[in-house]
């Protein structure tokens, strides 16, 4: 058996953790809205993670917290790397359910695996698979490319793969006024 973490502890009280990887997607779906509250993130996060056992206590709502967000981060200290991602759950799925089936036979529609073996297995998947083959394209560095007619393929390569970058509060404000402007200029 594995030693994938199933139960939050906090004082005296266990909590299940709904350890599924749709699950945990999900969580980290939400903790990067900005749309969404401080407040309203954590409550989703523990709803999501513990059920209404969690949201019941609100005593353990701190401690839950910070249980989540280690479980997560699959136990591992977090990076501070300021590179840019070359991955999204949301965006990707397809890829990563082919490649999750191409590597390991495993049909992710069809099956409940812990959030931290999809991750240790999404960090062994060959380069062979569709997803880690859209991922060297995405970062590929063409700065060192020569040849105008192959830096010209793999900047086409590299739009066709990009990932759509969901825009700030702040630049969909400016979006807005600028879009005020132009409707009182016509």
């Amino acid at each position: 058996m594995n030693n994938y973490p199933r139960f939050a502890q906090v004082k005296e009280k266990k909590y299940k953790i709904n350890t599924d990887f749709r699950v945990a997607i999900k969580c980290n779906q939400i903790a990067t809205d900005e749309s969404i509250g401080d407040e309203e993130r954590a409550l989703a996060i523990i709803y999501l993670l513990y059920g209404d056992e969690g949201l019941r206590n609100s005593q353990d709502w701190e401690d839950l917290i910070q249980i989540a967000l280690k479980f997560l981060k699959c136990g591992k200290q977090e990076e501070n790397s300021k590179e840019e991602a070359d991955m999204d759950f949301e965006q990707d799925w397809n890829y990563i359910q082919t490649s999750f089936f191409y590597d390991y036979n495993i049909d992710l529609t069809q099956t409940q695996i812990h959030w931290w073996q999809f991750y240790d297995l999404m960090a062994g998947l060959s380069e062979k698979c569709i997803l880690n083959r859209v991922r060297f394209v995405r970062t590929y560095d063409i700065s060192q490319i020569k040849d105008s007619k192959e830096k010209e393929k793999w900047i086409r390569q590299k739009e066709l793969v990009a990932l759509k970058k969901e825009k700030s509060k702040e630049e969909k404000r400016l979006d807005e006024i600028f879009e005020r402007q132009l409707r009182k200029e016509q």
